[in-house]
């Protein structure tokens, strides 16, 4: 493990940081100026390198600030910690804007100056996995099955040049998606040229899909390419084509059937070389049935469809979305990418996102700008996130048959109905999903509740039976219960089932010893 790295002239709180630290099992190295630390970063590996940087703020040499802002721009994703004596609003306001994780006035309470260098290690080994996984897969995120089938159906089309639908509520990325498929067909090297047909006039969408000549219309002074030539040898992308006006769907059904089309006020037939994408957020089988949507039209837009999934059928997302997001936002403000903290990500967990992906991104955008704190907390989140209390997560049922609806993805729960075949061992893990007490949980205490209803009913019987620790049973129950669906959901990998539960890689390795879950 990488060892924490505490910079103070003063020997006695270097002393009692170093002993309080080794036996917590957190290896440490001291410096007594800011000097020593900047040299030894140039001189040390990665192995080396500090896992968490505690520095007090006035020391003979520098100042701790000067050197918080020398170490983040070599390392931006490392926790600093500032302390002081000098506990004043000047200090603790520019140790944040300055990026540093906490801010820790002396005299300190040592377990509670451990407790936040230990928070401060897991967020840091939070934040490394989750810049590994941006840095493997920025174009698109996810890791739920229902993302994953989208991105082996992308992988299949990628040699294809057939014409896909994408369906997907508003703000899910289904332009993402379209992007993503341009990127990986053999029309790459060619435009990508996306319209959105529900945002134009219906009077200005011809013009703006087919060109048109001079003189068409009034105002038409010089001739005009449309979307489908200036998207010529690429992907043309028609977003919202449920709202297409239904005289311009026959004229998109014949592009399509013959491919050659005319510009408005045009007399020679002009050949399409291009590849439509559609995507809509409504039912088109609905819209065939009420006669707001031809259905030869539909047919021939649906060669492929994708369904993209709303953010809340895939609430294992948010976490990384989230932390992607943030660093995004600070890049484009040009500031310090803010961390948040395990309450508020549990908070964000439980919100449905009616406007999914788009919606996340814009709070994120909100977070950096408002968060009072370098470290985002609970109370930090929008109103609209904070008066969602009484909103949950989808029943567990739920997102187990979607995890068996995959193709790669097992069973990870059953439904109440089947109590017992929980008992099961998994075939990648080896865990059985069973309760620490032997008894195999169901994912529901009955259909249409939610998890608590199947808490309450059994701390109902254990207190009924005059049992004087369901606290601890109970407590043992759920921690087993959640580490081993997440190491099921993992394969058995521990830090990335940590990522995915928001605990740390230490945490999780104490609790399966504690747990007995080895």
């Amino acid at each position: 493990m990488k060892p924490i790295w505490i910079v103070d002239d003063d020997q006695s709180i270097r002393f009692v940081l170093e002993k309080a630290l080794l036996r917590e099992g957190l290896p440490t190295r001291s410096f007594t100026n800011p000097r020593e630390v900047l040299s030894a970063l140039d001189s040390s590996s990665d192995e080396d390198a500090p896992q968490v940087l505690v520095s007090d703020i006035r020391m003979p040499g520098g100042s701790g600030l000067e050197l918080l802002e020398k170490v983040k721009s070599r390392l931006p994703g490392l926790p600093v910690i500032i302390m002081t004596a000098f506990s004043d609003l000047d200090s603790a306001v520019s140790a944040f804007q300055g990026g540093a994780f906490e801010y820790l006035p002396k005299p300190f309470d040592l377990p509670k100056a451990v407790e936040l260098i230990r928070r401060a290690v897991e967020e840091s080994q939070r934040e490394q996995v989750a810049v590994e996984r941006m840095t493997e897969a920025p174009e698109m995120l996810g890791q739920a099955p229902a993302m994953q089938d989208v991105f082996r159906a992308i992988g299949r089309l990628s040699q294809s040049n057939v014409t896909v639908m994408i369906t997907g509520e508003s703000g899910s990325g289904k332009e993402l998606v379209a992007r993503a498929l341009h990127k990986h067909s053999p029309r790459a090297s060619g435009p990508f040229i996306a319209i959105n047909t529900a945002a134009i006039p219906k009077d200005l969408l011809e013009s703006e899909l087919f060109g048109h000549e001079r003189g068409a219309f009034t105002g038409a002074q010089t001739m005009r390419r449309g979307r489908f030539e200036q998207a010529e040898g690429g992907t043309l992308f028609l977003d919202e084509i449920g709202d297409m006006p239904f005289d311009l769907q026959t004229r998109l059904l014949r592009v399509l059937s013959d491919g050659h089309f005319y510009r408005v006020g045009g007399h020679s037939a002009i050949k399409a070389n291009v590849r439509v994408i559609a995507a809509t957020h409504q039912d088109l089988e609905q819209r065939v049935k009420d006669g707001g949507f031809r259905e030869d039209l539909f047919h021939r837009l649906n060669v492929i469809r994708l369904r993209l999934p709303a953010l809340r059928e895939r609430r294992e997302d948010v976490p990384g979305l989230t932390r992607h997001f943030l660093q995004q936002s600070a890049q484009q403000l040009g500031v310090e990418p803010k961390r948040i903290a395990d309450a508020a990500l549990h908070q964000l967990c439980l919100f449905d996102f009616p406007g999914n992906v788009r919606q996340l991104e814009n709070i994120c955008h909100w977070l950096t700008v408002m968060a009072p704190a370098q470290v985002i907390d609970a109370k930090d989140l929008p109103p609209e996130v904070l008066v969602a209390s009484e909103i949950q997560a989808p029943p567990v049922a739920e997102l187990a048959v979607e995890a068996a609806a995959s193709q790669e993805a097992a069973p990870l729960l059953v439904p109440a109905a089947a109590p017992y075949a929980a008992a099961s061992v998994h075939a990648a893990s080896g865990l059985p999903l069973v309760g620490a007490s032997g008894t195999a949980w169901s994912a529901v205490a009955a259909v249409g509740h939610g998890w608590e209803n199947g808490l309450e009913a059994e701390a109902l019987s254990l207190l009924a039976s005059g049992q004087t620790d369901v606290w601890d049973v109970l407590t043992r129950r759920f921690e087993s219960k959640l580490i081993q669906t997440a190491l099921v959901n993992t394969r058995g990998r521990r830090i990335e089932a940590a990522t995915k539960l928001g605990i740390g890689r230490n945490t999780i390795t104490r609790k399966i010893q504690e747990l007995g879950l080895e």
